[in-house]
């Protein structure tokens, strides 16, 4: 079976078409509603990459990859919500103990919808959120400065450092609680529509039973670095929707330098270990992003003053874009993305 013949593709091809895309605008200014992600879950999509055994769809990653083009195509907060579900599948997937149990059955199957709460980690050795052992669990205190899918999420995978520098995740219901409160939802230049927060934590406990992973920084940090040199399958997305605004003679161009960098980035990430070929993935991501920037601006020049209209999709791919710029950002990838614009004046 061919990546476009799978199911999961034809289904998020018919979300997109049906319910996503008619949408998006008026989603962008009024927010995710509980209905896309209703009909997300009842796709299937949430458990692309989760384990058969426990509901899930264990698709290949070009599946993985397609789908999520196609949904951040449509619909970028709508993705947003929906994306940040397959790290705790996959965190879970690899565990052992009872949340696993009791959690990734549920999570497989889009009975629940789990957000994340770790790109904090990133900035180590600052440590915004801590965590501390106590008797029988662990407490966990600091900010969580970004939270997305607040309000539609029923539970989070949440991150903390202890003191010996060890990352503890742990998964916690999604609301408001001793120890637990969220700020009012951002208002955002882009995909402020994905309910995002940010997190105080005060004293928030969590047993022994709710952890599902326990790590060094250094050997966590290895395998996350890897993710942030990727590039984006929501970059590709917006990029290819941005190029379906275009007359051929201008797209033309432009879709034959995606197909090719979609390629080289794909098959350079599918033959790297985690620590392998950064640099070179690093690039890859860059030069997908500035191609998403140009496709975009294009769009906007195509249509005129009336890709200034909120009811535009232009715009809204446009902001998107700027979105995608940062997303997943780190010191190193922001060095890198400056360094490459620097390059480019005469």
């Amino acid at each position: 079976m061919t990546t476009k013949d799978h199911p999961l593709v034809a289904r998020a091809h018919r979300l997109a078409r049906e319910v996503l895309a008619p949408s998006a605008e008026r989603v962008d200014q009024e927010g995710v509603p509980a209905a896309h992600i209703d009909a997300i879950r009842r796709s299937g999509l949430l458990g692309v990459s989760a384990p058969e055994a426990y509901g899930g769809w264990e698709a290949p990653t070009a599946v993985a990859r397609r789908t999520a083009e196609i949904l951040a195509g449509a619909c970028c907060s709508t993705w947003f919500v929906q994306t940040q579900h397959h790290t705790p599948v996959a965190t879970l997937t690899g565990s052992e103990g009872a949340v696993r149990e009791r959690l990734l059955g549920p999570l497989a199957r889009g009975e629940l919808l789990s957000g994340v709460a770790y790109a904090h980690l990133r900035s180590y050795p600052r440590t915004p959120v801590r965590a501390v052992r106590e008797e029988g669990g662990w407490r966990f205190d600091g900010t969580v400065p970004w939270y997305t899918g607040w309000g539609l999420n029923d539970v989070m995978l949440l991150a903390g450092v202890t003191e010996g520098g060890e990352v503890v995740f742990a998964f916690t219901e999604a609301r408001e609680r001793p120890g637990l409160r969220a700020s009012e939802p951002m208002r955002l230049a882009a995909l402020t529509a994905s309910r995002t927060v940010s997190l105080e934590l005060a004293g928030l406990w969590l047993p022994d039973d709710a952890v599902a992973l326990r790590k060094p920084y250094e050997e966590w940090a290895v395998t996350d670095r890897a993710k942030t040199v990727e590039a984006s399958p929501a970059v590709f997305g917006v990029t290819e929707a941005a190029l379906g605004l275009l007359d051929e003679e201008t797209a033309g161009p432009l879709r034959t330098r995606l197909e090719h960098l979609r390629g080289s980035a794909y098959a350079l990430a599918d033959r790297s270990g985690a620590g392998e070929h950064l640099a070179e993935r690093l690039t890859l991501r860059i030069e997908a992003a500035e191609l998403m920037r140009t496709a975009t601006t294009a769009a906007v020049v195509a249509g005129g003053g009336r890709s200034l209209s909120l009811a535009g999709t232009a715009q809204r791919l446009a902001r998107e874009a700027l979105f995608l710029l940062v997303q997943g950002q780190t010191a190193q990838s922001r060095a890198a993305h400056l360094e490459a614009l620097r390059a480019l004046a005469p």
